[in-house]
């Protein structure tokens, strides 16, 4: 196989209820960030984000530091910003939205840290059809005599130490675990790992809304993991006054379209990030987005 190439198909988690164990199992903790594929080929540094998009201009700081990486490298991770000693994913957001001319003040700012959990090439190999076991290593290798920003996540083979993880990595905002054979190949576009979250609640970064300003019907937004822009359920009556209330401190942009399954493509109207929504996933026929809280700008900072 030759080395990988933007656009890349990630390799992706299925939610499991309970922590799996037995032999031959690695655990990470599971950050909730943007996931970025870094590709340091041809001489030079593209991020590419989880739908394919090339988001190089956006993270400039983590360019710069992949460009210590040998050529033909190329890492999977996840992207996030730490705020007052946890993760926050409106920082991340507000990160990954910036525009060139801006993303160079907001790196100082807000400074981006790459958790890595896979290592897919290495001095021009393809590294795909090893064992995770193997790339893990060579990952750890690769990067700890780098150190921040590029750094691997943490891993243990140990169930117990992983459960304590569980328990007690929510207080900085990290929200589950990810579970991986250690003989396991890089597959991607597929379900191959499992992810125990903590909560089936999340948050979800509000980029833009549907209907009036002053009683919208919908949200849009962006969750962990993932930047294609969803549309939320239809909001409650408490929560489009509450949802008018904060929208009218965002600066309102230029309008896009996001994915409603079951019915296609909705116009939407964007804004600047900032506001962010606790929200609920259930799958009926479709997978339904229920926001359930918003958090206001001020919150964040």
């Amino acid at each position: 196989m030759s080395v990988p190439r933007p656009p890349l198909r990630v390799a992706l988690a299925e939610s499991v209820s309970a922590l799996p164990r037995g032999q031959g199992l690695a655990y990470e903790p599971k950050f909730d960030g943007h996931r970025m594929v870094i590709f340091r080929v041809g001489g030079t540094v593209l991020l590419q984000a989880r739908s394919g998009r090339i988001v190089t201009a956006a993270f400039p700081d983590l360019a710069d530091a992949a460009q210590q990486l040998p050529e033909g490298t190329v890492l999977d991770g996840e992207v996030v910003v730490w705020k007052d000693g946890r993760t926050d994913f409106a920082s991340v957001q507000k990160r990954a939205a910036a525009t060139p001319g801006r993303a160079p003040a907001l790196a100082g700012r807000l400074p981006a840290s790459y958790a890595a959990f896979d290592l897919l090439a290495e001095g021009g190999e393809d590294l795909r059809l090893s064992a995770y076991e193997k790339r893990r290593a060579r990952l750890v290798a690769l990067l700890g005599p780098l150190g921040p920003p590029l750094q691997p996540v943490p891993m243990t083979l140990d169930a117990d130490e992983a459960a304590t993880w569980f328990e007690t990595l929510p207080e900085i905002g990290v929200e589950g675990l990810v579970v991986k054979r250690l003989d396991q190949t890089y597959k991607s576009g597929t379900r191959a790992w499992r992810k125990l979250r903590h909560t089936s609640a999340r948050d979800a970064a509000v980029v833009g809304f549907t209907g009036p300003r002053t009683r919208p019907a919908a949200l849009i937004l962006v969750l962990p993991d993932d930047d294609t822009p969803v549309v939320s359920s239809p909001l409650s009556p408490a929560l489009r006054a509450r949802a008018a209330a904060a929208l009218t401190s965002l600066t309102s942009a230029n309008t896009g379209t996001a994915t409603a399954l079951g019915v296609g493509e909705v116009e939407y109207r964007r804004v600047e990030s900032g506001l962010t929504a606790e929200v609920e996933q259930g799958t009926t026929r479709h997978t339904v987005t229920t926001v359930l809280r918003l958090r206001l700008p001020e919150d964040h900072d």
